[in-house]
């Protein structure tokens, strides 16, 4: 049995931020920033918070596979911007949803999570365990950015996306490959709260979200491809045979290298990068599920899921829709 996806939901926060309005707080403009990333605005969240996000989402992908919350069997929220330490956002979203039968846990895998998410869920469904699954990625990123640092903070927006996942003996997800090189989590880190036990004398502030820009595009324009060949290769079909690929949504240019490296047409690589930005964990659902509200997904298509991210974590899987 494999894993198919049979319902897609989305949110985002309603306060959307342009690049103009960053250039009233900080030394930016909209011309740099949409020049070296493609993005155009983000959305931050106000009133919102990640549960509230991924909840939102995970309602509307139920709604969209026609099953009731208490028929999931497992909820796995992808997110490093959880509202509370404990308990996980998954167990939050689990009490919003009514979700009673199912077992909730959280993935932190960064922009991978969806991936690792996606490779979890198969591995229940496809050892029986497990029948339905609803997968989410939430994140609300703009409560870990410096907003005094122009390099970062103008890159990442708050969002959710979710799917639901059924047993199925056709379609859905046909192969995946996933990796991490924990050697190179300084890359792409955010530090937690230091110890507060009664020994230690010096006590610093939980950090912000650093990167390391350089690194980060050459770590993801070499390691995507690899990976999504890795994962064709697997499945036994060439790139030509793709109907599209669905990259996390980091950077324009990074999408538009590994379009060159595959030998693709950059149309078949979607992007929603100009209007939500980087969401991390959220940004392939959310545009999956764009795609799929859209109507440009169809039976019988063949994707290309691909992430990367802190950790460093990389993942890919190919399906038919």
């Amino acid at each position: 049995m494999n894993a198919k996806i049979i319902g897609t939901g989305w949110e985002l926060p309603a306060y959307e931020a342009d690049n103009d309005y960053l250039s009233t707080i900080m030394e930016t403009s909209d011309e740099w920033i949409t020049e070296r990333t493609g993005i155009r605005k983000r959305h931050l969240a106000k009133e919102e918070t990640t549960t509230s996000l991924a909840a939102g989402a995970a309602g509307k992908a139920l709604k969209a596979s026609g099953l009731k919350a208490e028929q999931i069997d497992l909820l796995i929220v992808a997110t490093i911007t959880s509202d509370t330490e404990t308990p996980s956002t998954a167990c939050r979203v689990q009490a919003e949803l009514g979700a009673v039968n199912a077992v909730a846990f959280d993935i932190n895998a960064a922009c991978s999570g969806f991936l690792y998410a996606i490779h979890t869920a198969d591995a229940f469904i496809k050892s029986g365990i497990y029948k339905n699954v609803l997968l989410v990625g939430a994140e609300t990123l703009s409560k870990l950015v410096d907003w005094t640092d122009r390099s970062t903070c103008v890159l990442f927006g708050d969002g959710a996306g979710a799917a639901v996942l059924t047993a199925a003996e056709q379609g859905g997800v046909t192969a995946q490959a996933i990796g991490s090189d924990g050697s190179r989590w300084e890359v792409l880190s955010c530090m937690g709260r230091s110890n507060h036990n009664p020994i230690c004398q010096e006590q610093a502030e939980a950090g912000f979200l650093q990167m390391n820009g350089q690194e980060v595009f050459k770590f993801a324009i070499k390691t995507v491809p690899q990976c999504i060949e890795e994962a064709l290769k697997q499945a036994g079909i060439s790139p030509e045979e793709v109907t599209c690929f669905l990259l996390h949504q980091a950077n324009k240019r990074i999408i538009q290298s590994v379009a060159k490296r595959l030998k693709q047409p950059e149309d078949k690589f979607p992007m929603n990068i100009d209007q939500c930005a980087n969401t991390s964990a959220a940004s392939l659902p959310i545009l999956l599920a764009q795609m799929d509200e859209q109507g440009r997904l169809h039976p019988g298509d063949r994707l290309v899921l691909s992430g990367f991210g802190a950790g460093l974590t990389w993942g890919a899987c190919v399906l038919e829709w």
